[in-house]
């Protein structure tokens, strides 16, 4: 079939059931634009660049596919980098398409050039800059296949003008054939015999799941074997959810910021079971006196991973559903009284603080807000103070998800990624909790959510500084506080007003009462904004 290649990058997108897109419009990506005028694929207008990657991070985390932003040359791609690592760092797959000068052109310093395909090298999984306009359909096979197999991350596509605007004899492939990608899936029976073998003789085993878990859809998978071989179980950061916090199993959040039965789960354990998991600096400070009184099983898809940051006695390079599947297949049901007793002991109740009048606990805010929330609710965490309250004080119930930027740790991730979110699942709750500092580097996609009218649930900690650098510099400093005020911050219940988004303002116990239910109730854009004592620690 003759067409523009422009019109077969919204084919391409077609044929992989693409529905919504995440965008920016600019000159060297109008052919592609025009093209997908007519398409019935929804375009989603952001208001920034580096939105578009994150929506379509939150879209894909919770849809399971890869989803797709769009930028112009120059500024715009350069603009989506921060996007792009970010969902390198957590394993997102998203389909990045940028425009491009005219193939002529590329080199000699134009107008909007940027040599994109170089900048964001470090941070693809793979990345195309097309030249010829009959590769496009192999292109976006290669690149959807890429993206979300083995472990999932960002792949992006740079389309010279020209080449968008070429007139090809479209077919799209069936299948992509990739002589040097073969992921490994299945894990190695011998392997899979001995990692058994060592979960049964272990008389304190652990199970730590990552992000990996959710990557690879195998979730129940790691309930039911945890379940069937009796194994306390904690989680990373990115593995929050996973279990749900009533899950009897279930023993919190590692790391420097985790809980202390997590930590002592960790400390004490014989054979540590890694499914999924980096176990990045943040989870475990000291590796290496980990290894040498722990045995340590690792699967990973992506065998770079194991013994990168802690040694593996036992490395198992898999997907983590197909290799729990072979696990569960030899497993035999087993009792550690003794060992899920003394972690018990461990298990301690939530003390919260009493505020300065005008103030709130944010801890104690979060937990009654996750009292409040329907089970399946989606929670957004941004980065800083309010990403570890929420990560250790929101229960999550059976089919609830938690997201964040845990890798790059990206600041006004939370807002676009539950925008995302909430295209994905219109029908479940999604929430983005976040600080006065994150806000002010995404508060624009207020603006997308409204325009295209994405309900998503805004809850705005605020205490007029950068609350983690402050606590940072306080702690390791000499209270030399530099540069973490926020003055010269807007009233967020005026800007809300601006926008049209129901809001109200959390000061007290009885106001906390009424924002919880308003969060609860709304079926609206809402933004509740939560005051917090400037003093206030994450610890």
């Amino acid at each position: 079939m003759k067409m523009k290649a422009c019109q077969a990058m919204v084919e391409c997108l077609k044929a992989e059931n693409v529905k919504v897109v995440y965008g920016y419009p600019g000159a060297a990506i109008c052919p592609f634009y025009d093209a997908l005028m007519d398409s019935g694929i929804r375009h989603v207008l952001v208001r920034h660049e580096a939105n578009a990657g994150h929506e379509a991070s939150g879209y894909a985390r919770i849809s399971g596919k890869p989803a797709v932003c769009i930028a112009t040359s120059g500024p715009g791609a350069v603009n989506l980098i921060t996007a792009i690592a970010t969902a390198y760092a957590d394993s997102i797959p998203i389909i990045c398409i940028t425009g491009q000068v005219n193939t002529d052109q590329i080199g000699s310093d134009v107008f909007q050039e940027a040599d994109i395909t170089g900048a964001a090298e470090p941070f693809v999984k793979h990345s195309y800059l097309v030249k010829d306009p009959n590769d496009v359909p192999r292109v976006f096979k290669e690149a959807f296949y890429i993206a979300g197999s083995g472990r999932p991350g960002p792949v992006l596509i740079d389309m010279p003008m020209d080449v968008q605007n070429a007139e090809i004899d479209f077919k799209y492939p069936k299948h992509a054939e990739i002589r040097s990608y073969k992921p490994t899936t299945k894990g190695n029976a011998f392997q899979v015999k001995r990692v058994m073998a060592e979960l049964e003789k272990a008389e304190k085993p652990l199970i730590c799941i990552g992000g990996g878990v959710f990557a690879s859809k195998a979730e129940e998978e790691v309930v039911e074997l945890a379940h069937l071989m009796n194994i306390p179980v904690i989680t990373t950061m990115m593995g929050i959810s996973v279990f749900s916090d009533d899950d009897p199993l279930f023993y919190g959040m590692l790391g420097t910021h985790g809980v202390r039965s997590a930590n002592t789960a960790v400390n004490e354990c014989d054979v540590l079971f890694l499914v999924g998991a980096r176990v990045g600096d943040r989870a475990v400070k000291t590796p290496l006196a980990l290894e040498q009184n722990t045995r340590i099983l690792h699967i990973d898809i992506d065998p770079a991973e194991i013994g990168k940051n802690i040694g593996a006695d036992l490395p198992l390079v898999g997907d983590a559903k197909d290799v729990l599947r072979q696990l569960i297949e030899r497993a035999k049901p087993m009792e550690h009284k003794e060992w899920i007793a003394r972690l018990d002991s461990f298990r301690t109740e939530r003390v919260f603080e009493t505020p300065r009048k005008g103030t709130v606990d944010p801890r104690q805010f979060i937990d009654k807000l996750s009292k409040a929330m329907p089970d399946d609710t989606v929670v957004v965490a941004d980065v800083g103070q309010n990403q570890i309250w929420t990560a250790t004080g929101y229960h999550f119930g059976k089919g609830g998800r938690f997201l964040t930027s845990g890798g790059m740790g990206t600041m006004g991730y939370s807002l676009p990624a539950a925008i995302g979110a909430k295209m994905a699942a219109p029908d479940r709750p999604v929430m983005a909790v976040c600080g006065d500092g994150a806000l002010q580097m995404c508060m624009m996609e207020l603006a997308t959510a409204i325009q295209h009218d994405v309900k998503v649930k805004l809850v705005v900690m605020t205490n007029n500084r950068l609350g983690m650098v402050r606590e940072l510099q306080t702690r390791g400093y000499n209270d030399r506080e530099i540069a973490v005020f926020l003055d010269g911050s807007p009233d967020f219940i005026k800007l809300a007003d601006a926008y049209g988004i129901k809001s109200c303002r959390v000061t007290d116990d009885k106001s906390a009462d009424e924002a919880a239910e308003l969060l609860k109730n709304y079926d609206g854009i809402t933004l509740v904004e939560v005051r917090v004592d400037e003093n206030t620690a994450t610890l």
